[in-house]
Formats: C-alpha cells, structure tokens, sequence
C-alpha cells in the first residue's frame, strides 16, 4: 500500500471512526478527479500572471490602468513607473503577454488599458490587503491602530 493511501486511510479513520477500503479508493478518485480540474496547463498559466505582478513596474502599471478606467498612452506611464522606455517596453509586454493589459496602435502613439483579468485581481488584494497593516487592524504589538487606551 502507498504511502498516501495509508495516510489518506489513517485519515479517514479519524475522521469517520472506520474505514473501509472502497472508502479509501472513492476518495483516491474524488482527489483525482480534483486534480484533473486543477489541470497543468492552467496552474502554468496563472503562474505566469501571478509572475508578471511580481515585479514592482509591472504591478504599478497595472494598477494605473485599473484606477484610471481609461486607454493610457506609454507616455502618460513613463512618469507614473519612473523607468527608461525600454524598461517600460519591457515591462508592457510581459503584463500583454500575461493578458493583464491591452495595447493598441492609436496613430504614432501606443495605448494601453487593463483588461478584466487585471481589473478582477486588483479588486481582490484591494479587499484583502488594508492600508494600515494587518487585516485585524492591529498593530505588531497588539494594539489597535485607531488609538490608544490613554485618549
């Protein structure tokens, strides 16, 4: 018997009092059929967005273009990133490749805007991620930032 199949039995029984073998095999299944929906390709895939947010630039420019709401041409977001034109390039392509961000040729000017993937995971780290540290809304020292017991 596998290793996992032993701790998946181990962890059954506790959790069921008993376990049979056919419960054991119907959650080898069920834990199957879960990774099978995961699906290689598509972890790949994320991974490569979550990378391309990984860098500072990149993740300032897109979260420019969600809170701009609007087509941003590359010279209105040269000073919002600081960088050199080819750092911005660089950096436009990587979050076009993730499908973070849209360009579009307008003329002899380039423009780009979020796309609803950007504007989705920027929505959810807003809801997530306070501006005042822990969620809790707590100091590191346990005290809670909106005053303390001597006010």
């Amino acid at each position: 018997m596998s290793q996992t199949t032993a701790r998946i039995r181990r962890y059954l029984e506790d959790e069921l009092g008993e376990c049979r073998d056919g419960e054991v095999e119907q959650r080898l299944a069920e834990l199957d059929t879960l990774e099978a929906a995961i699906g290689e390709s598509r972890v790949e895939a994320e991974l490569d967005v979550l990378a391309a947010l990984a860098n500072e630039t990149r993740y300032r420019l897109v979260r420019a273009l969600v809170a701009a709401r609007e087509e941003l041409c590359v010279c209105e977001l040269q000073p919002l990133v600081g960088v050199s034109e080819s750092g911005l390039s660089h950096a436009l392509s990587a979050l076009v490749e993730a499908g973070l961000i849209d360009g579009r040729k307008d003329g002899r000017w380039k423009k780009y805007q979020a796309t609803n993937r950007a504007i989705a995971i920027v929505t959810v780290l807003e809801g997530t991620v306070g501006d005042d540290g822990p969620l809790d809304g707590s100091g590191d020292d346990g005290t809670s930032s909106e005053g303390t017991a001597d006010e």
